[in-house]
């Protein structure tokens, strides 16, 4: 090479690396000037038209320059940002991108952005920003954007994306946000379903048909209820498809349409019903073959159902159509542990499995809050990663998470983050992805925060005890909530607040993220009642008194609900709402402390409680607490067996009356007692009656009550005290479920 050559070219390399930065970088901005423009294709569509103008905006939020957008001209030589179906794009963009997909992609100095059908424009544009720009939005907050002069870009670029699941879905309160949904990848049922979830009675509701047609629902032991439909009925098979036609007509761009069974089991025992399910050896058989059906009359859309309740288990051989979608649900695993290893997962891992070999569209809905408390600490994220990993890898197209839903729950915002990282990439790194959460998000009460993130995971996993989705705060009063450990917590986050002091907006959010503390000291507080952490204590007229300023705790922990946007406390229940919550407590102050001899006395039980409640074991009938709406603490459970309680009082004492409360809630399968008797003894050996007590007929109803039962005596000297409660013999029929027995739940017996 001759010397004039070489330094031409060196010349040329210096340029370059004086426009560039260097040879390996490319600068879009610099000083707060740019040669560069965005450029759209002749004529853009509105995606097109909406991912460049994002672009441009971010852009001059960065360096408060305006890049200019141009219409596509082949002629022109200028360096350019390319979105779209541009001239540029035609020569590098894959011949087959698959639906969301995006190619990110340098040549020379340009940049182009490209993608598949969908939104995988906008995809790309946000993974642009995020990835090169580092452009955030982490939460239903405005983006996060740091500000400079200069933007400087890798030389060399091609990022080839294809989302790992076609329908990714995480249920919290930041998927109202539209850029958080799009900048995070992310979709709403609202805008792919036009008929979702538990759909029978949306189809065929019963305040319709089933005074006039009861034949059109499940014969159940010999009775028909509306419980589910009856699927080998052809007029149901009519009704479903007429009814699909209107809404489908009214709802053309809907994707999926759901014919689902409802959130009950009570399924149909027909005849007709009954062979498909025993040929298939599944309740699934007779839904399947319907749902077939039904999809064949709509071949362009798309029919999803519930292997959920009596239909999880896979049908033997009978495949669901090409156009049918399968939700498989997890609901009965723990997740103090990943799906593969957690042994109540054992039935999940098989359903999988099988429908996984009847059919490529596989759908999970997957659970990742404690429904029964939205505010319970829920330390479930190391089983999040490897659960999105497994479903990756066994075949699942599509995860709708159900977090808390549209109310605050806890760490919803660092909880919808990180699912919706994992659900971009299964393979994700969970734990990097928290931390850089709490620093981006909590500024500097981060580090507080993230010891406390480690410390109540590191407690619930050296608990050994189990994640519940249907559990309580209180029933870990032993384990990973003991009020040892909160004072723990408490410290931290006292840290937090001064650490953020006088920033309102870091303020609210460490507010929102010490509610489930504070919901856990007031459950618990409930639990312990008159003892040590408990409500009442004793005051100077020995009278048992509401603990100074525990009113008033209450009264700011549901003014911060609010502040924080906690419209539902659990998804059902007694106290579904905040005020309803505040309401229940001052009637709890209200009530105070019921007085009865047999406090702490012995208590003896001919039959086991149910171990799943343990609550304070056999003492809970003599703590001196009442039992409140929940049942799942504070009452004494006894499932398919009597109650028979004997309590020692330890000397002989003058009683009058003897009462206990029972609780009803049908929804739990918890029911009245079939009947109450009451013996007493002076000496353990001999006993005779103190009461019969009449007790009312288990009619259909849903609401939960609390009934109190009085037995009253001339006044007489007794020590020994037995309460028999017999259960009843057979669920009802209105509340029937194969693997369900009836339960009777006792909360106190106070002897006055």
């Amino acid at each position: 090479m001759c010397k004039r050559t070489l330094y031409a070219l060196l010349f040329v390399l210096i340029a370059i690396g004086a426009c560039n930065g260097t040879a390996q970088e490319i600068t879009l901005v610099s000083n707060s000037h740019s040669d560069y423009k965005i450029v759209i294709p002749k004529s853009p569509t509105a995606i097109e038209q909406r991912s460049a103008t994002v672009l441009q905006n971010y852009i001059q939020r960065i360096c408060g320059l305006q890049l200019p957008i141009m219409r596509d001209d082949p002629h022109d030589k200028a360096p350019g940002i390319f979105i779209g179906l541009t001239s540029k794009a035609e020569k590098i963009r894959p011949m087959k991108m698959a639906p969301e997909s995006y190619l990110l992609q340098t040549d020379g100095t340009d940049l182009i952005i490209c993608a598949g059908n969908g939104r995988g424009l906008m995809y790309g544009t946000y993974g642009f920003l995020e990835k090169y720009l580092h452009c955030k939005k982490i939460s239903n907050d405005p983006a996060i954007v740091p500000v400079s002069t200069s933007i400087i870009i890798p030389g060399r670029i091609r990022d080839e994306y294809k989302p790992p699941f076609v329908y990714r879905e995480v249920y919290y309160p930041a998927s109202h946000d539209a850029e958080y949904l799009e900048w995070n990848q992310l979709q709403q049922l609202d805008d792919l379903w036009g008929l979702w979830g538990h759909s029978y009675n949306k189809l065929v509701p019963a305040q319709t048909y089933f005074n006039s047609h009861p034949e059109y629902y499940a014969l159940v032991k010999g009775t028909r209820r509306a419980t589910q439909l009856c699927l080998s009925n052809e007029a149901v098979f009519n009704i479903v498809v007429s009814e699909l036609k209107k809404r489908i007509a009214d709802n053309r761009e809907a994707v999926y349409w759901s014919v689902s069974p409802n959130d009950d089991n009570g399924y149909c025992e027909c005849d007709k019903c009954s062979a498909v399910d025993n040929e298939q050896g599944s309740h699934a058989g007779s839904l399947i073959q319907f749902v077939n059906r039904v999809a064949k009359t709509f071949p362009d859309k798309k029919i999803t159902t519930l292997a959920y309740g009596y239909t999880h288990k896979a049908p033997k051989n009978l495949k669901p159509a090409d156009n049918v979608y399968v939700f498989i649900s997890d609901i009965d695993a723990y997740r103090d542990k990943p799906l593969t290893v957690e042994g109540t997962a054992a039935t999940f891992r098989n359903d999988l499995k099988e429908w996984g070999g009847l059919t490529r569209n596989l759908f999970v809905w997957d659970y990742i809050t404690q429904f029964t408390n939205y505010l319970t600490p829920f330390p479930n994220f190391n089983s999040l990663q490897p659960n999105m990993q497994y479903f990756k890898d066994n075949g699942v197209k599509g995860i709708f998470a159900q977090g808390s839903g549209d109310t605050y729950g806890e760490w919803a915002e660092l909880r919808s983050y990180v699912m919706a990282k994992l659900l971009q990439n299964d393979k994700a790194d969970e734990k990097q992805l928290v931390s850089q959460f709490f620093k981006d998000y909590y500024g500097n009460a981060a580090k507080y925060l993230q010891q406390y993130f480690d410390l109540l995971q590191d407690k619930m996993t050296a608990s050994k005890r189990k994640l519940d989705i249907y559990g309580n705060p209180v029933n870990e009063w032993k384990s990973y909530l003991t009020p040892e450990s909160l004072d723990e917590f408490s410290t931290l986050f006292d840290k937090a607040e001064g650490a953020v002091e006088g920033n309102k907006v870091m303020e609210e959010r460490v507010m929102r993220a010490r509610l489930p503390l504070e919901y856990t000291v007031l459950q618990q507080a409930r639990f312990y009642g008159i003892e040590k952490h408990g409500v009442f204590v004793k005051g100077n007229s020995g009278r048992w008194e509401v603990k100074p300023k525990f009113e008033s705790k209450t009264e700011r922990f549901v003014a911060n609900c609010k502040k924080a946007k906690v419209t539902e406390l659990s998804e059902a229940g007694p106290y579904r709402q905040p005020d309803e919550y505040l309401k229940e407590w001052k009637g709890i102050f209200k009530e105070g402390v019921t007085p009865t001899k047999a406090l702490d006395a012995k208590v003896t039980l001919q039959y086991p409680f149910a171990e799943d409640y343990p609550a304070k074991g056999n003492r809970t009938l003599v703590d001196g607490n009442p039992g409140y709406s929940d049942f799942s603490y504070n009452w004494l459970c006894f499932y398919g067996v009597p109650m028979v309680a004997t309590i020692d009082m330890g000397k002989a004492q003058t009683v009058s009356r003897i009462k206990m409360h029972f609780l009803d809630d049908p929804r739990h399968w918890i029911f009245q007692p079939a009947g109450i008797t009451v013996e007493v003894s002076s000496d353990g050996g001999a006993y005779h009656s103190f009461a019969n007590l009449s007790t009312p007929v288990n009619e259909e109803h849903w609401e939960i009550s609390i009934k109190e039962y009085n037995a009253q005596h001339a006044p007489e000297q007794v020590r020994y005290i037995r309460v028999t409660a017999s259960n009843l013999n057979a669920l009802p029929a209105w509340r029937y479920r194969d693997n369900k027995k009836p339960m009777i739940a006792c909360d106190e017996v106070y002897v006055q």
